[in-house]
């Protein structure tokens, strides 16, 4: 029976042999494609089954073509959106699915829609950009008013070997143990209130910046590296909450995103660089006033989106690194520590030209 069964197969491939493992794997998949479309053929009901698939289908697709569009009038809807926008594009191969299993020509063909225009917005940021070289390291994380380990999240953000490191969300008491902890590796830093900066190189024109709070989450400091100086931002916007009643509330964080674009805008150094939790993503309008005129290093030199909150399952990248005038060449996300956010780092060039 087995010399039977052998001879059978080789008969069916002109007596050459078995058959090759291409040719079985093209056989397997014609198969299955033959199973799952194979009862499409005469079945006039494909084309008006799915039809809320579709809906779906075209409304994910309104949603992320009109995102700007979409009014802050009521609970910041549209910052709201534009917070998670990416994750619209989780639901394309759900609809795909839906549509396989109903069996359904028309949302088969609207899918395709969501799809492509995901890949219009987001595609970019799929690939790796990163390159080598650069001439200054910086990082930056919020490390968390409630971290439980302070000297242990100062050491995991040092060995990242940052030129210039940013903290933001330092308590009064949590403050000194960073700097205790950092200062065999920085020789220069400043804490104004609630956000810190440290540097290999020398500081000057230390300031606070005054983002509309009424007490110290940024401040600007020049660093002298040795490709000249830069302006340096560090930042920690007001946050935002999500309530049933009241909505996406961002009030306060777009009024001192205005207010930190306006100062970062009169900044005299023409390179320049910030530092911090943001609060919100590239994407939203709100903080147009300072992401209009930087540039995100992940967007323009990291692999994938860097998403950096919350730690534990990262859904946004709120903690932003952009630059004025410095070329981004490498950006990436430092591993978790004892803070909610994860830390970002980016290799920039300052040397431009």
């Amino acid at each position: 029976m087995a010399q039977q069964a052998y001879m059978t197969e080789t008969d069916d491939n002109g007596g050459s042999g078995p058959e090759p493992r291409g040719a079985r794997i093209r056989r397997l998949i014609g198969t299955l494609l033959g199973r799952a479309f194979g009862g499409w053929r005469g079945d006039p009901r494909i084309w008006r089954r799915g039809l809320v698939l579709t809906g779906f289908a075209l409304a994910f697709s309104l949603v992320m073509l009109v995102h700007s569009r979409i009014p802050n009038r009521y609970g910041n809807l549209g910052s709201l959106t534009e917070t998670f926008l990416p994750w619209i594009g989780v639901f394309v191969p759900v609809l795909l699915v839906l549509a396989l299993v109903r069996r359904s020509a028309t949302a088969l063909i609207a899918v395709v829609l969501p799809a492509v225009v995901w890949l219009n917005l987001f595609g970019g940021l799929l690939g790796d950009k990163t390159g080598g070289g650069g001439d200054l390291t910086v990082a930056t994380h919020n490390v968390n008013a409630d971290n439980p380990d302070p000297s242990g999240t100062a050491r995991d953000v040092a060995e990242s070997e940052a030129d210039v490191l940013a903290l933001e969300e330092l308590t009064d008491s949590a403050a000194p143990v960073y700097e205790k902890a950092l200062a065999a590796t920085y020789k220069y830093h400043s804490v104004q209130g609630t956000v810190g900066l440290w540097s290999k190189y020398p500081l000057s024109a230390v300031k606070p910046v005054d983002i509309k709070l009424g007490w110290t989450r940024a401040m600007r400091a020049t660093v002298a590296t040795p490709q000249g100086q830069v302006a340096v931002y560090v930042a920690h916007l007001p946050s935002v909450r999500v309530k049933l009643q009241a909505g996406f509330t961002a009030r306060q964080r777009d009024k001192s995103a205005d207010a930190l674009g306006e100062a970062i805008a009169d900044e005299p150094l023409p390179r320049v660089i910030l530092l911090g939790d943001l609060n919100g993503t590239m994407n939203d309008r709100s903080l147009n006033a300072v992401t209009s005129q930087m540039r995100s290093t992940q967007g323009a030199a990291g692999s994938g989106f860097g998403f950096s909150w919350p730690a534990s399952f990262p859904m946004a990248r709120i903690d932003q690194i952009m630059v004025k005038d410095v070329d981004p060449v490498t950006s990436w996300t430092l591993p978790r520590t004892g803070s909610d956010h994860l830390p970002v780092a980016a290799r920039v060039k300052v040397t431009t030209s």
